[in-house]
């Protein structure tokens, strides 16, 4: 009976060794196929990848405000609206501003109407104290003529007075001598006579002669009094020149009085022209926070506007992942709010500095109680194309964002003077 049921449990004892090797032998080929299969997971999605969930949708939102203080007429817009650059968004009340432009305008015009009137007198006035100093300068002219003339006259009468004078001392003396021949009646009485008639007739003369000189000597003291006269009227007319400087110095004030008060016309129009308020960009409006009748102050934000359509993603990767990260590589972008929908962008920016060091706040290590911290460095993606309207994104969004750094033969920093917008990145 024993070694009957000895050769019965043969049997099941090789089954059982043969069931336990099977099994390892299928518990190693899972494990080989779970391996392989990670690897090649790994390979496929993490190797030459760094990855991070902290990262965001962002846009370069424009914060709309006013301008000028006003009440609100007019609100065309409202939340989630859709507005094109340059589209009315606001209107104020402009009845004070068109006043001012009035005003301005009133200002303006006889700020021109004087300057019109004092270009008008200073012609006038320049004209006549031209007219003045020319009439003055031919009278001081004519006077120096005549003076010149005179005293070339004189010069012949002394001339003349110098004959008469030798003819005169001549007549004289045959006079004399023909009287003293007469008396010892050497001489006739006719030879007496002719030489008294001529003595008389020289000494004429002579006396005519110095009448004249006394004459032109007394033109010329008249003369002289005329050039006298005329020196001081054109002392006075030049003297009115500068009077005329004065003018245009009123001219050239009353011109700035003006230039100020187009100015403030222009002013005045430009505020006027801020109680439209249009859209900035184009987009999509939140955070309107006003109604009609609101007053509202300058910088006060109104409302926003998003531009979805140039919607970037911001990832805060930690600065051990972006050892070979360069601006070119592509990303791949999963927003929490579509799971199954991949976005697809690339680098274009790597930020100057951490987070950290750009808070309010910023660490300050030098106090001694330090404890290192891995920091993080926002990375700048944009996307391929805009996001599809079936899976629209939202400023504020939470991102994963992947990106392959197999390719690091970009750079690490933009270029000098250049600037990488959006639209040229996409």
């Amino acid at each position: 009976m024993i070694e009957s049921n000895n050769r019965e449990d043969e049997p099941k004892s090789e089954a059982k060794k043969r069931f336990g090797r099977n099994k390892i032998a299928g518990l190693v080929l899972l494990a080989v196929i779970v391996a392989a299969g990670g690897i090649i997971y790994w390979w496929l999605f993490k190797y030459n990848r760094v990855s991070t969930d902290d990262a965001y949708a962002r846009a370069d939102s424009a914060q709309v405000s006013s301008r000028v203080p006003g009440t609100i007429q007019r609100v065309l817009v409202d939340n989630d609206d859709f507005v094109s650059a340059g589209q009315t968004l606001v209107d104020f009340d402009p009845a004070v501003y068109k006043a001012s432009v009035q005003q301005a305008q009133a200002r303006l015009a006889q700020a021109e109407a004087d300057v019109g009137a004092k270009e008008a007198s200073i012609s006038q006035t320049d004209l006549q104290t031209a007219a003045q100093i020319e009439a003055a300068e031919a009278a001081l002219k004519a006077a120096h003529d005549k003076r010149m003339a005179t005293k070339h006259q004189l010069s012949e009468l002394d001339s003349q007075r110098a004959a008469a004078l030798a003819e005169f001392t001549l007549a004289e003396k045959d006079f004399k001598r023909f009287e003293q021949l007469f008396r010892s009646g050497s001489v006739a009485a006719e030879k007496r006579d002719e030489a008294h008639t001529k003595f008389k007739q020289t000494q004429a003369d002579l006396d005519a002669a110095v009448a004249r000189i006394s004459s032109e000597n007394a033109t010329l003291r008249s003369i002289k009094q005329e050039i006298n006269e005329a020196e001081a009227q054109l002392k006075s007319a030049r003297a009115d020149l500068y009077k005329n400087d004065i003018l245009h110095y009123q001219l050239a004030s009353l011109k700035a009085q003006r230039g100020r008060y187009q100015a403030e016309l222009e002013a005045a129009k430009l505020n006027l022209s801020y109680c439209t308020i249009a859209a900035p960009i184009t987009g999509f409006v939140a955070q309107k926070s006003i109604q009609v009748g609101d007053r509202v102050q300058p910088g006060l934000a109104l409302m926003a506007v998003v531009p979805l359509q140039e919607i970037y993603a911001e990832a805060n990767f930690k600065e051990t992942d972006l050892t070979y990260v360069r601006l070119g590589q592509p990303a791949v972008i999963q927003a929490d709010i579509y799971p199954d929908h991949v976005y697809h962008g690339k680098v274009v920016g790597i930020r100057a500095g951490t987070g950290a060091a750009f808070s309010l706040l910023p660490p300050e290590n030098a106090t001694g109680n330090w404890i290192k911290i891995v920091q993080r460095v926002p990375v700048k993606i944009v996307f391929d194309a805009p996001p599809p309207p079936e899976y629209p994104l939202r400023v504020g969004l939470s991102l994963t964002v992947t990106i392959n750094i197999s390719d690091r033969s970009g750079r690490r920093l933009r270029p000098e003077n250049t600037s990488v917008s959006l639209k040229s990145q996409k």
